[in-house]
């Protein structure tokens, strides 16, 4: 991947300090960061100055506010978070409830639903509000807020523990302490996803300050990055950044397309005040049934999870499907691998609910690689040809196609 290239002289070491400043003790919570993940492939950096706005903050370019989230290091936070995911998937209708029905009778009675390995799978579509809390690397708290309902995922020592109130479930495992280092962390807050969008950086992309904003009562810098590239589905990334403390507030992903974003994930309310060392407490309920789980089912992430582009590529080949490739560079990288003659079967084929599904969800191609169905969202789009190829990125179907054809 090129170095990034910047008016202020930038130099390699600026990128070593965004990877280094993700390792900083820091509060990371959940949202849906696998779509961020192709999104935010590569970045170059276009310095500019911020213009006036309301608040009136002192100017800063683009690399110095980078700088500033790079440096940030704020270890204790509470507040409140809303999220909102639209990738723009067709209404299951029927469906779920078929799904429901094939998976037999236990329900989320079966202690399952406070696993959060699929627990928090919930905020990759729809409005969530999250409660938040961190002290340090070894206590991290965030709860989904439901309908008379809330889900819970606590950290605290070697403990991780997830509780689901609606079905008085518990699940409980132990953090790895392997190297002396706390290597479960919550998924990511704004922070998270802001420094995973500008940790690779090249000339694809603009990346400019535009004006300023007020975030949860705080005053911020409004950073916005945009790829050059033109077959991207990405439009821009607003990220708001505190002006005091660097810590980003609000992520905002907005297609190529229009409409609403993608991805919005910001804070309503925030402090920076030490929680009550009582917020991470935690006794199952009694009646409740607890799960017990072993490490490797904790939400972990190796100290190189973060990279995004060819090194997050190459990092799935190893645990993904064999012999992935990445095509291209930048915001048109997309990703290929051979499932081994497995297509995809048509609606007519499977029919019932989740043959319509899917005809709903793929539009059938044809070029010099024979057919195809491409499956899309509002950001990443996947074709899957009949002899079992898949390419999939943040690009149009156009360019999923082309690839194709050029594979062939």
């Amino acid at each position: 991947m090129a170095p990034y290239e910047s008016d202020d002289n930038a130099t390699a070491a600026d990128a070593e300090e965004l990877r280094s400043a993700r390792r900083r003790k820091a509060a990371r919570y959940v949202v849906p960061a696998t779509v961020v993940g192709i999104a935010a492939a590569t970045i170059g950096l276009v310095p500019a100055l911020a213009d006036s706005g309301d608040p009136d903050l002192p100017k800063i370019s683009a690399q110095e506010l980078i700088e500033k989230i790079a440096a940030s290091d704020v270890q204790q936070l509470s507040g409140t978070v809303k999220i909102t995911t639209d990738l723009g998937l067709p209404d299951l209708g029927g469906l779920e409830s078929s799904l429901g029905s094939a998976a037999g009778p236990s329900g989320s009675d079966d202690g399952s639903s406070a696993d959060p390995s699929t627990k928090l799978t919930e905020l990759a579509s729809g409005t969530h509000t999250l409660r938040v809390a961190a002290d340090g690397e070894d206590r991290q708290k965030v709860s989904l807020l439901e309908n008379a309902a809330e889900y819970s995922l606590i950290h605290n020592g070697k403990d991780v523990w997830g509780y689901d109130s609606k079905s008085n479930s518990v699940f409980h495992t132990t953090a790895s302490e392997s190297d002396g280092k706390q290597k479960e962390e919550l998924p990511a807050t704004p922070k998270d996803l802001a420094e995973e969008a500008l940790k690779a950086a090249d000339k694809t992309t603009s990346v400019t300050v535009d004006g300023t904003a007020q975030v949860a009562g705080r005053d911020a810098y409004r950073l916005v990055i945009k790829p050059k590239d033109e077959g991207s589905t990405v439009g821009q990334i607003t990220v708001a950044v505190d002006s005091k403390t660097g810590l980003p507030l609000k992520f905002t992903l907005t297609p190529a397309s229009g409409g609403s974003a993608v991805v919005d994930a910001g804070f309503t309310q925030v402090s920076f005040a030490k929680p009550a060392a009582s917020t991470f407490d935690f006794t199952p309920p009694k009646g409740a049934k607890v799960e017990e789980g072993d490490a490797a089912k904790a939400p972990q992430r190796s100290e190189h999870s973060g990279d995004v582009g060819k090194g997050s590529a190459r990092e799935l080949g190893k645990a993904g499907p064999e012999g992935l490739n990445v095509i291209g560079d930048g915001w048109d990288s997309i990703a290929t691998f051979d499932t081994g003659g497995q297509g995809v079967p048509s609606g007519s084929e499977v029919g019932g609910d989740v043959g319509g599904f899917l005809d709903s969800l793929g539009d059938k191609v044809t070029g010099k690689f024979g057919e195809g169905t491409v499956f899309k969202t509002r950001l990443i789009n996947a074709l899957i040809t009949d002899d079992g190829k898949v390419y999939v990125g943040a690009v149009t179907k156009d360019a999923l196609v082309k690839a194709a054809d050029a594979a062939k």
